[in-house]
Formats: structure tokens, C-alpha cells, sequence
């Protein structure tokens, strides 16, 4: 007998079946138990949540032999054929291959004809986006008046580029993700029922994995089968899917709330060396902070972080390490780097350059973790020393002059603003690194009056947020105040694209490196 892999042989059967979309069920149940069934419907959502399978359960609901039903015999010959994809009366369809309106107006002409044996004749169509704007033109008449044993149902990953008028004449359901705990419970009750071995961590690795889609899960666990020879280890699941172990996550995490950068280096290069692909493991560092940031505000509830909770009480106990600022900002900075790989033929450079800021520009570990944002950034500023003892004139190129009395505006020039900026981002570092790493992201570009105008990408929106809180901004305000020798105030704006600059020392990269060892441009292209 064929081979069956796990995602057909575990597909559901029944309403009761169906994984992670208990408010579709519940809709479509009560649809039939009133007979108020619609005569299409439009299943949106991601990849392997079950919409298809949904629909032909809703198929066989209406054609059963006892139907319609909430409960298919799974006996009589309407259900079997269903079940088997042969039932001349469910017609499905792939959107992809007949998107043309030459499809359409047979689909249009068949539709005429009586169902066989069923009491309704169904048409199941498929990544329904996929077919052309004449297509849905002619489908139109027929979508809006079908006779009255049709049933349209139409499944798509991309609701967005369905035309409005074909999805006004339907019921829309939206399919959620399944999250990662449902995935878990059901990838135990398989190898519980195949009699496989398997280490808990697997499947929650597995779940992770497969960004909600139970499907995709089901075909990983049959991949492991197939790989491992007796029981499926995590060092299996991490060889098979190249993630990077929960465990590295939490040490590399640790090196840089210890202020290790080589520690850290190390253990990234041990990675690599184990053949990891560096977008993946970027991919999961950014997920595991974004993982802390929820366990933080949420006291390690499971339901948000969507992990097991002996995971979640770890991300929690780590987050306490570290003020919500702090993940900001190394957040941040992994989605700029994240960015910058995009540019660059080397993924490892600009991941090495980072997670050596991330570990060398760390504030101590946080003891106001506990206090709500606000109240954490006014308290970290009281205990800042004074601004001016802290701040170098000599970082800057502008003249050294006597600070004018206050309320006389001296005049300052755009160029005397940027010809200050290395210096100012650099003193702001000594007072306090997160507004320095904000603030290097960004780029003086008017100077009107007493006003300057610092922009930053949208892709920086939270630099400008946290730059825009009322004690941070009064910090950068004092110190370019201080370094510009004029009364100055700032003014923080998002803009759609930052101003191509040809000054290698502008580009975050390299000033961090610049900054960090002490190095000069010698020569640029």
C-alpha cells in the first residue's frame, strides 16, 4: 500500500477536526443548523490553516447522504467520493491554471447543469486571486444570481487582490494563523498515535518553524521521520529546518547583557561554523527580543509569547536584565541590520559589526526593569551626571566661543550643525548610550532660527518615538545647545527616503566600526 505523508493522512475529516478556527466552524455550523447558507463564500488567509479542507467539509456537511448535517456519515457515497476527490458534484478547481475567461465562461455554462447525485453542486476554486479581471468580469452575473443547488466557495492566500465586486457578493471568512501551541498539541497527538519517539523541544521547534501553518508542520515532522533513524532529536530538527537552538538564542542574549563582545563574537562564529545560514539566525535573534519585549510586558503570559511556558518563564526571567528601552534598541538595530544585508555581498560582516555594539554600547543591567517606561527614562536622567562636565568641545570643529546670555539667538548654519553632529552623537553616548544609538540613525537637514530638523527613515519610526519622549529630548537639546554655542531646540521628523550621502563616515556602519576601534577613513571611492 502507498505511502500517506502526514498532512493528507491527518487532514480533517469533520468540523470537530479542524485545528485553530473554532469561529469559522462556529458560523458555518449555525449556518446550517438554521439553513441560511450563503451561495459563495470567500476563505481568506495564510498558507496551511485549512481552508480547503475546511471547504470540502462543508461539501460533504451539504451533500451527505443524512445532509445537510454538522455531522458527515463519512459513509454514504457522496462523502466517500469527497473524501477521495472524485464526486462529480465538488468540483475543484485551481485558480492558477484556469484564470482565463475562456475557463470561466465553461465554469459559466456548466453551472446550468443539475448535480448528479448530491443536492448541491459545489465549486471549490482555489488561489481564486490568481484569475485575470475579465475572468471575475464574466463570473459576475453568475456569482450574484447562481441557481439555487450551487454553492460557490473560493480559498486565497491573498484577499487583497480579489476584485471588490466578486468579494461583495460573498461571505468573507478570515482564517487566523494557528498559533504555536495548537500546532504542538497537534503534532503530539500524531506521534502519539504513529508510535514515533520524539523529544518535547522537537515539536516546539517545529511549531516555530512553521509561521502558523499546521501543514507546513505535518510535512517537517515527516521530513524528520524520513531523516532520523530511531528516535528525532532536537540536534535533528536544528539540522533539518537550519534553525539556530533556543539555547544559543539565551546564551548570545546573556554575552550582551554581560558587556562581552568577544564572548559574543565567539559564540556567532561557533554558529556559523556549524553551518548556520546568517539571515536565519538573524531572523531568530530578532524574534527572540521580540519574544523578550512580550515576556516583559505581559509577566511571560504563554497565550502572547506563543511559546511552551517553561520557555516563557526563561524569556521573562532574561527581559529582567534589561530596561524595555534597552530591547528597543537592540531591536532596532538588528532591523538595520537586517537592512544593511540587503546591500552588502557579506551577511557576516554587518552581523558581527552589530552584535559587537549591541554587547559593547550595553547600559548595566536594568535594576529600574520593573518601572514603567516613562518613569524608567526619568529616572535613569536624574542620575545622570551634570551634561556640561560631561560634554568635550574639542569633538567638534566649531570655534571654541563664550555661550551667548540666555534668549540672545546666535546664528548657526546646516553646516555647522552637521560639521558638530560626530561629536554630538559621540558625547551623547557618555550620558546615555540609547539616545546616541537613536540619534546616530537620523540626519540634520534644516536649520530654521533656533530649529533644527532631524530626519530619519520610516523604517526608524521607533528611534523617532523614543528620541521625541520629553527627558530624552531634553538631553539632545543640551548637549547641541552646548556643542553648536547657541539656544538651540530640535525637531524630529520621519521622511520617505534619507538623502543619498557619499561621506563613508555617515554611514552607521562604518562610524560604529570607526568609533569602536579607534580607526579613520584614509582614503574614499
Amino acid at each position: 500500500m502507498a505511502y500517506t505523508v502526514f498532512a493528507l493522512k491527518w487532514r480533517p475529516q469533520d468540523f470537530e477536526s479542524i485545528i485553530g478556527q473554532d469561529h469559522i466552524v462556529g458560523t458555518l455550523k449555525n449556518a446550517i443548523g438554521k439553513d441560511r447558507l450563503a451561495h459563495a463564500y470567500l476563505f481568506a488567509g495564510p498558507r496551511g490553516v485549512g481552508k480547503t479542507s475546511t471547504a470540502r467539509i462543508l461539501a460533504k456537511a451539504l451533500n451527505c447522504k443524512e445532509g445537510p448535517t454538522l455531522k458527515p456519515c463519512q459513509k454514504c457515497s457522496s462523502c466517500l467520493e469527497i473524501n477521495q476527490g472524485r464526486s462529480l458534484d465538488v468540483i475543484e478547481i485551481d485558480g492558477a491554471s484556469n484564470r482565463g475567461i475562456d475557463e470561466i465562461r465553461a465554469l459559466r455554462e456548466n453551472v446550468k447543469f443539475s448535480p448528479t447525485q448530491g443536492k448541491y453542486k459545489i465549486y471549490i476554486i482555489d488561489e481564486v486571486h490568481q484569475i485575470t479581471p475579465d475572468g471575475f468580469n464574466a463570473l459576475l452575473k453568475t456569482l450574484e444570481e447562481p441557481p439555487a443547488f450551487v454553492k460557490f466557495i473560493f480559498a486565497t492566500t491573498h484577499p487583497q487582490k480579489v476584485m471588490p465586486t466578486i468579494i461583495s457578493r460573498c461571505q468573507r471568512m478570515d482564517f487566523r494563523r494557528i498559533t504555536v501551541i495548537e500546532i504542538i498539541a497537534q503534532l503530539e497527538r500524531i506521534v502519539r498515535q504513529e508510535n514515533i519517539v520524539v523529544d518535547k523541544e522537537v515539536l516546539a521547534a517545529v511549531a516555530r518553524s512553521s509561521d502558523g501553518s499546521l501543514r507546513d508542520a505535518e510535512s517537517v515532522l515527516d521530513q524528520l521521520v524520513s531523516f532520523s533513524k530511531e528516535n528525532i532529536s532536537l540536534k535533528d530538527a536544528i539540522s533539518v529546518l537550519g534553525m539556530v537552538e533556543q539555547d544559543v538564542l539565551f546564551a548570545l542574549t546573556d554575552k550582551i547583557v554581560q558587556k562581552d563582545p568577544g564572548a559574543a563574537l565567539k559564540l556567532f562564529n561557533e554558529i556559523i561554523d556549524d553551518g548556520k545560514d546568517p539571515g536565519v539566525f538573524l531572523v531568530n535573534l530578532i524574534e527572540h527580543f521580540r519574544n523578550l519585549m512580550v515576556a516583559k510586558v505581559s509577566q511571560g503570559d504563554a497565550k502572547l509569547v506563543d511559546l511552551p511556558q517553561e520557555i516563557c518563564d526563561r524569556l521573562f526571567k532574561q527581559s529582567q536584565s534589561m530596561s524595555l528601552e534597552e530591547i528597543f534598541t537592540a531591536f532596532n538595530i538588528l532591523i538595520a541590520t537586517q537592512e544593511m544585508t540587503k546591500r552588502l555581498d557579506s551577511q557576516r560582516i554587518p552581523l558581527e559589526i552589530s552584535l559587537v555594539r549591541l554587547a559593547h554600547n550595553r547600559l548595566e543591567p536594568a535594576g529600574k526593569a520593573g518601572l514603567p517606561a516613562k518613569q524608567g527614562l526619568a529616572a535613569e536622567s536624574k542620575a545622570q551626571p551634570n551634561l556640561s562636565s560631561a560634554v568635550n568641545p574639542k569633538t567638534t570643529n566649531l570655534p571654541s566661543e563664550k555661550k551667548e546670555q540666555p534668549g540672545q539667538i546666535v546664528s548657526v548654519s546646516l553646516e555647522n550643525v552637521k560639521d558638530a553632529w560626530s561629536g554630538i552623537v559621540n558625547n551623547l553616548s557618555k550620558i546615555k548610550m540609547s539616545v546616541s544609538t537613536y540619534l546616530s540613525e537620523g540626519e540634520p537637514t534644516k536649520v530654521q532660527g533656533e530649529m533644527i530638523t532631524v530626519a530619519f527613515p520610516k523604517s526608524c519610526s521607533l528611534h523617532k518615538e523614543s528620541l521625541d519622549i520629553k527627558e530624552n529630548k531634553a538631553i539632545v537639546e543640551k548637549v547641541v545647545s552646548e556643542l553648536c554655542n547657541a539656544d538651540l531646540r530640535v525637531n524630529f521628523i520621519l521622511v520617505a527616503q534619507m538623502q543619498q550621502n557619499t561621506d563613508a563616515r555617515s554611514n552607521p556602519f562604518i562610524k560604529s566600526a570607526l568609533e569602536m576601534f579607534g580607526g579613520r577613513v584614509v582614503k574614499e571611492n
